[in-house]
């Protein structure tokens, strides 16, 4: 197995996201506490906290929380979905597992490091960029042009970490119908899922053999319960990654699959709580970056609660990134860590985190010192 590099977000985040003060880029929806998600249980699932044993679970999860999770999906069924210790172990796990050397994969950037590391560690991998000038549009086109004989997976990730972005329906169709015409599993990363004004139709619900990614740490604010899963009809697959998990965690913490069957049956709830935060916000970091018309562009995403301005101002983003945290405490998450050894991605643009309540005083600390500059 080749090594793997430095994951940069979160070698950056060990050093600055529990030491600055202002945490500006959280990729989050706001948690909640203890108290409030067990008062939303019902009355089996306070009963299955209040008597839980902390003994081993089964690898592929709670059989209840599978049918919770089946259930946010028309066409999955409990033994369409296995389980993981968070999104991560579930890419990991897939990616080493579908793919073999002799294989190839095409990835959309920019993206989630892993989404292209771990496929880069196996096989050939083809990237396809999401173009800030064409608004981060899906090109089914490029797509189409990157595949090859051998291509197994093509590899996506809507509402899109950082840009926030959708593809237009028809697009997304257009992609869907393509890998399943050329025998191509879809690998949707779908973690921000719930989020979005006008959802798209979850991969796995469109294909048999499309797999959907989804975890309770993003668009549910829970990140803490280290709660992923994977959907897939293709029950041969979900087979062959849950001998892959034999070797890592093996089972998830009871105590989380509890809380996260409990949430799950609450969803249309926190949804809703969720979805007000960013509806409460959006209006702050507009009015925000609309005092600094020559420093920023920004745009809401379309979907999920992180966005990507681009910044304009002479310093570059690398340099006001630095400073802004290490004067003033505001974290940002600079171009660099979305940069790509596939193709070129902007380098002129920052993440910012829009989920999480109460951001005003940060962009006051953030103008503040813009304006001292």
């Amino acid at each position: 197995m080749a090594t793997l590099p430095d994951f940069r977000l979160e070698t950056y985040f060990a050093r600055w996201e529990f030491s600055a003060r202002y945490h500006l880029t959280a990729s989050d929806a706001q948690t909640l506490p203890m108290s409030e998600l067990l008062a939303m249980a019902d009355d089996d699932g306070r009963e299955r906290w209040e008597s839980l044993t902390l003994g081993y679970t089964e690898t592929r999860g709670l059989p209840a929380l599978r049918e919770a999770i089946a259930s946010t999906y028309q066409n999955a069924e409990p033994d369409d979905i296995l389980c993981f210790a968070g999104a991560e172990e579930a890419i990991y796990l897939a990616m080493r597992t579908l793919l073999e050397p002799t294989d190839h994969a095409v990835v959309l950037t920019p993206n989630y490091q892993a989404a292209e590391t771990i496929p880069l560690s196996v096989c050939d991998v083809t990237g396809v960029p999401l173009r800030p000038e064409a608004g981060w549009a899906l090109d089914g086109d490029t797509v189409e042009a990157a595949l090859r004989p051998n291509t197994r997976v093509v590899s996506v990730n809507f509402p899109n970490n950082p840009s926030g972005a959708l593809p237009a329906p028809e697009a997304w169709q257009r992609l869907v119908d393509l890998c399943d015409e050329r025998g191509i599993i879809l690998f949707s990363d779908e973690v921000y899922r719930g989020l979005e004004a006008d959802p798209l139709p979850q991969a796995t619900d469109l294909s048999g053999t499309a797999i959907s990614l989804n975890v309770m740490s993003k668009a549910y604010g829970l990140p803490g319960l280290r709660i992923g899963w994977i959907a897939c009809r293709d029950r041969t697959v979900l087979d062959r990654v849950e001998r892959a998990k034999h070797y890592t965690t093996i089972c998830n913490a009871g105590p989380s699959e509890v809380l996260a069957l409990i949430a799950l049956r609450a969803r249309g709830r926190i949804l809703e709580r969720n979805r007000g935060i960013i509806a409460d916000n959006l209006p702050l970091f507009e009015e925000f970056f609309g005092r600094f018309p020559e420093l920023f562009e920004f745009s809401k995403p379309d979907g999920g609660c992180v966005a990507y301005p681009r910044y304009l101002g002479a310093d570059g983003v690398e340099a006001m990134c630095a400073d802004l945290v290490q004067d003033a405490g505001v974290l940002l998450l600079p171009a660099s860590i979305y940069s790509s050894e596939l193709t070129a991605t902007p380098t002129d643009r920052f993440r910012v985190g829009i989920g999480r309540s109460g951001p005003a005083e940060a962009l006051e600390v953030w103008a503040e010192w813009l304006a001292k500059r």
